[in-house]
């Protein structure tokens, strides 16, 4: 999963003509470890999409613009629109991401 360092990186990304997941995520947030123990098998059963990660911590302003309270949170963009916002309450389980997925 591509890890974002710009803010330029992340605007290229999200304005892509395909759909691009967005994971938000920290260092220190025991949810988003539980999130990586099962993410990268989402991530190959989902190759149709454009997978990038993002420190919530070191974007606060992206962040904000996107409504992300909480981490983990994934966020599924194209064409510079925020299509879906999966909250960090509901991406506690390989379950809840995969449904979420299946429903865009």
């Amino acid at each position: 999963m591509k890890q974002i360092i710009s803010e330029q990186e992340y605007r290229e990304q999200i304005s892509k003509d395909e759909l691009s997941v967005g994971v938000f995520t920290t260092t220190w947030c025991p949810d988003c470890k539980r999130l990586d123990m099962f993410i990268d098998e989402i991530i190959t059963a989902n190759q149709d999409k454009q997978w990038f990660t993002i420190d919530r911590d070191d974007f606060p302003e992206i962040s904000e613009e996107q409504s992300v309270m909480g981490i983990p949170s994934l966020l599924v963009f194209k064409n510079g629109e925020k299509l879906a916002h999966l909250h960090s309450a509901n991406a506690k389980t390989p379950e809840q991401v995969k449904e979420f997925l299946n429903n865009l």
